[in-house]
């Protein structure tokens, strides 16, 4: 889990766009470049909304078939709340569709994004379906999400607190997570503080490039020597 962080903090990995921070966190060579961050067949549904942050709360759910002890469904059972409050604010839900067809039902609609808002959670993220769109759009709670679905079907909670596969992202219990229309990613803890600071340097630096590149009487070698690689942190 990781070390929560000061509002201060997390206020400024919010100002930073998700490709900016991808660019950053490769500069500390804390992990491969083709890891750490979800795939193409996650969407975020609300890109207008200002990048997500938050910790990782982790479950895995079911709900293509009835469950063989009866048709229960979410909705009876209230025990994963108190995991919830045990993971630092703010929270991201993320849910890992292990049914036999992932996506058929969805845990998250608007009524339970309503109790979960209460509880400190900004958004969640699933490699199944959600429902409700416009409804949890209209609440500012974002989602992240593989499918939509019109019902909950037989969706019930299965596992949580356990480290979940979304769309080729390994994530683990209280990993902070940040989000935006471009796409998901988790924040390694170590260089938390550092972020900003080299997002900025970036930007900078790609600002000038392409100033440069508009330049009507650009050359071939000043474009070089602009492209050249310069340390960052």
């Amino acid at each position: 889990m990781s070390t929560p962080h000061s509002q201060e903090q997390l206020d400024a990995l919010r100002r930073i766009d998700s490709c900016t921070l991808a660019n950053a966190i490769e500069t500390f060579r804390v992990r491969l470049r083709n890891e750490g961050f979800a795939s193409g067949s996650l969407r975020c549904l609300f890109p207008e909304f200002q990048p997500m942050v938050g910790y990782a709360v982790t479950v895995k759910i079911r709900g293509a078939s009835p469950p063989v002890t009866g048709a229960s469904t979410y909705l009876e059972d209230t025990a994963w709340w108190d995991y919830i409050l045990s993971v630092p604010a703010p929270r991201v839900i993320v849910v890992q569709d292990v049914s036999s067809a992932r996506g058929r039902g969805a845990l998250l609609g608007e009524v339970h994004v309503s109790i979960l808002r209460a509880l400190g959670c900004i958004g969640a993220v699933t490699d199944g379906a959600v429902r409700d769109v416009e409804a949890v759009q209209e609440l500012g709670f974002q989602f992240f999400a593989a499918a939509l679905s019109v019902s909950h079907s037989y969706v019930h909670i299965v596992e949580t607190g356990q480290p979940v596969q979304i769309d080729g992202l390994t994530i683990n219990s209280g990993d902070l997570l940040h989000g935006d229309l471009h796409g998901l990613q988790s924040i390694p803890d170590e260089i938390v503080t550092e972020l900003p600071e080299v997002a900025a340097k970036i930007t900078a630096r790609e600002r000038r490039l392409i100033a440069l590149a508009q330049k009507p009487d650009v050359s071939i070698e000043q474009l070089r020597a602009a492209v050249k690689p310069e340390r960052i942190s």
